[in-house]
């Protein structure tokens, strides 16, 4: 499967909930999408499935010299997931975690700062979340994005994304969370791979994308 762009991949993604979960929109569901490329697609889901749209940033902690490859993530209230495995596979100091997760922090409340500014975050507690993202490769920031989530008492907790890699989508899957993409390729190459338009997106664009909600 090849989407044109995150927008039509967004809309097939939500075919896709609707079809494992015809029940979510009678569920007053919540979509959460990690910017940047998770915003266009989120805001294609929240749309379909009649849902309020926010945002959720989480930060990947690259690997040294190789910073698309995710050792750990951070996410809002302090929580942080590490891949103790690949951290030792990698021989990764401990002072670079604590170097790269504080470098992360800042830029994650950043955008906090720029995408919520003084907007209260929606209160998730009893309530249908489905979190977004343009696509799911290794699972870490997804991981510890869903692990704030959890803590807040959500009713259901899905997490979504158009493509995703196998070993990705069952790392998630072990944490007992429902994992829902509209593809799932033997071979994933990365998630960029399976978008014919995948430009990277700026602030501007998720707040244009924000600012009609």
């Amino acid at each position: 499967m090849l989407f044109s762009d995150r927008r039509a991949a967004g809309r097939a993604l939500a075919r896709e909930l609707l079809e494992r979960v015809p029940t979510l929109p009678g569920e007053r569901p919540i979509v959460l999408a990690i910017p940047r490329g998770g915003v266009p697609v989120g805001a294609e889901v929240a749309t379909a499935l009649g849902a309020s749209l926010d945002v959720f940033v989480a930060r990947k902690l690259g690997a040294p010299g190789r910073e698309e490859l995710g050792i750990g993530a951070v996410a809002p209230g302090g929580v942080r997931v590490l891949d103790w495995e690949l951290i030792a596979q990698l021989r990764v100091s401990a002072s670079y975690i604590d170097e790269v997760s504080a470098r992360e922090r800042v830029e994650l409340e950043r955008r906090l700062a720029q995408f919520r500014g003084a907007r209260a975050p929606l209160d998730v507690a009893g309530r249908a979340v489905i979190l977004v993202d343009d696509g799911l490769a290794t699972g870490v920031t997804a991981r510890v994005a869903l692990a704030a989530l959890a803590a807040q008492s959500p009713a259901r907790l899905i997490f979504a994304a158009p493509v995703c890699s196998r070993e990705g989508s069952a790392l998630i899957a072990s944490d007992a969370v429902t994992v829902v993409c509209a593809a799932t390729p033997e071979n994933f190459y990365g998630v960029g791979a399976w978008y014919e338009d995948f430009e990277q997106l700026t602030d501007a664009d998720v707040l244009a994308v924000l600012g009609i909600w």
